[in-house]
C-alpha cells in the first residue's frame, strides 16, 4: 500500500522528519513518496563558479568540501530540525524552514566570502521562498532517501530546483534572479560554524574495473532507466562505489588541512591542525583495534558508511557514482547511446580510477553521519560538461523551423 501525503501546514517545521521513508534509491522513483514543500519553507542553491577549471588544476577535493560547505553551516543553523538537501559536486540543494529564512542568508553569505578568501572559489549562492516558485510556474515536492535510521537526504520534484539553478547562474526570469539574490555586503566575515565537515578518507579506488559517474536526465521513466543501468552495472559484484574492501584510510589524512581550515572558526590554523592530526590518529587507532570505545563501535561506523551515501535526484535528472568491470561500461555506455539516439534522454559520463568522498558528520557515537561521493577526475563536473556538450550538438543539427 502507497504511504499517506498529507499537504504540509505553512511553517510545518517537521514536515520533512514526517515524509515516508525511501530507504533505496529505487524506491525514489515511487512519487507517493513525495510530499508538496511548505510554502514558506525555502530552497537555497550553491554552485561553484569555474569548477572544471579548478578540477584541472588539481583542485578537486577542494571543489567538493566547498560544494558540501552550505550543507554543513545551515545543517548546523537549523539543528535539530532534519533538512531535505543533496549534493551535486561543484554545488548542493537545501532547504531551510522559515523560522531560520533570514539567518540563512547571512550564513550564506559567510560561506560564499569564505569560500573566496580561503580557498579563492567564487560560489553563486541564491535563496526563495517555495511560494516564489510556484508563483513564477514550477513546484517543490520533496522525498526522503534515508538509508539508515536518522541520516537523510532529500530528493525533488517539480522542476523548482532547476528553475532556482537557472536563475542563481544568472539566467531565465530577470525577476527570480533578483529575488533569488544573495547580497554581497551581507558578509561580515564571521567565521561559520562547518563542525562535523572532513574528508578523512582515501580516494575510493576502484575495485572492480572503473568508477563510472553517471547524470541522465529527461527520460519518461527514470526509475526504469536507473534500474537497467545498476543491472548492467551489478553483473557479478556489488556496484556501490564504497564498500568495505574500497575504504581506506592513511595519517596524515590527505585532506587535513580542508578539514582544519573549515573547523578553526576565529582561531589559530596551526591549532586547529594539531586538534584536526590528533583526532585522526585516534580515529585511526579505533579502527585499527576494531573494539567499541566510549559508545563509537568502529564496526557498526564502516558499515554504515557503506550505505550512508547520497543519491542525488531532482526534476528529471538522476546523478550517481557506480564501481563497474570494463566490459559492464561499454554495455551501459552502448544502452545510454541507443536510448539518446531515439530521443529518450540525455546523459553524461565520466570514467575514472578513483572516487572521492567528503562527509558530514553529526555524532559517531549515535551514528549519525552522511557521506557525498564524486567520481574522480572530475566526476559531476565533467559528466555534466559532455551532457552539454551533446545537447550543443543536438541543437546544431536540429533543423531550422
Amino acid at each position: 500500500m502507497p504511504p499517506t501525503v498529507k499537504t504540509p501546514e505553512p511553517g510545518s517545521a517537521n514536515y520533512f522528519a514526517e515524509l515516508p521513508v525511501s530507504q533505496s534509491a529505487a524506491d525514489t522513483f515511487d512519487k507517493s513518496r513525495y510530499r508538496p514543500a511548505p510554502d514558506d519553507w525555502v530552497l537555497v542553491v550553491t554552485d561553484i563558479v569555474d569548477s572544471t577549471i579548478a578540477i584541472a588544476n588539481g583542485q578537486h577535493k577542494t571543489v567538493n568540501f566547498v560544494a558540501a560547505m552550505a550543507i554543513g553551516a545551515l545543517k548546523n543553523l537549523c539543528a535539530p530540525t532534519a533538512l531535505p538537501f543533496l549534493f551535486g559536486g561543484d554545488g548542493s540543494v537545501v532547504m531551510v524552514p522559515p523560522q531560520h529564512a533570514q539567518a540563512a542568508q547571512l550564513v550564506l553569505a559567510r560561506v560564499r566570502g569564505f569560500a573566496l578568501r580561503e580557498f579563492g572559489m567564487r560560489l553563486r549562492v541564491g535563496q526563495t521562498p517555495v511560494s516564489v516558485l510556484r508563483r513564477f510556474g514550477s513546484d517543490v515536492l520533496v522525498g526522503r532517501f534515508e538509508p539508515s535510521p536518522g541520516n537523510s537526504f532529500g530528493v525533488f520534484l517539480g522542476g523548482g530546483v532547476g528553475m532556482l539553478e537557472t536563475a542563481v547562474r544568472g539566467r531565465g526570469d530577470a525577476e527570480l534572479i533578483a529575488l533569488a539574490v544573495i547580497p554581497m555586503e551581507l558578509d561580515d566575515g564571521v567565521p561559520v560554524d562547518l563542525a562535523g565537515l572532513s574528508c578523512r578518507w582515501n580516494p575510493l579506488q576502484s575495485g572492480r574495473g572503473k568508477m563510472v559517474t553517471l547524470i541522465i536526465s529527461g527520460a519518461a521513466n527514470p526509475g526504469a532507466v536507473h534500474a537497467r543501468v545498476m543491472q548492467l552495472a551489478g553483473q557479478g559484484g556489488d556496484p556501490r562505489p564504497v564498500r568495505l574492501d574500497t575504504l581506506s584510510t592513511s595519517w596524515p589524512p590527505k585532506g587535513f588541512m580542508l578539514e582544519a581550515r573549515v573547523t578553526r572558526g576565529g582561531g589559530t590554523l596551526w591549532i586547529s591542525v594539531i586538534k584536526v592530526l590528533l583526532e585522526t590518529l585516534v580515529a585511526r587507532v579505533l579502527f585499527m583495534l576494531r573494539r567499541p570505545v566510549g559508545g563509537f563501535d568502529p564496526d557498526k561506523y564502516l558499515g554504515e558508511v557503506t550505505t550512508n551515501t547520497d543519491f542525488c535526484k531532482h526534476d528529471d535528472t538522476v546523478s550517481f557514482v557506480i564501481d563497474c568491470p570494463l566490459d559492464c561500461i561499454e554495455q551501459i555506455r552502448s544502452y545510454l547511446e541507443a536510448q539518446m539516439a531515439v530521443g529518450a534522454l540525455r546523459y553524461g559520463m565520466n570514467v575514472s580510477e578513483t572516487a572521492l568522498m567528503t562527509c558530514l558528520v553529526a555524532s559517531p557515537t549515535q551514528n549519525l553521519h552522511v557521506h557525498f561521493v564524486d567520481g574522480g577526475d572530475g566526476g559531476y563536473t565533467s559528466a555534466a560538461k559532455t551532457m552539454k556538450a551533446q545537447a550543443s550538438a543536438a541543437a546544431a543539427r536540429a533543423p531550422t523551423p
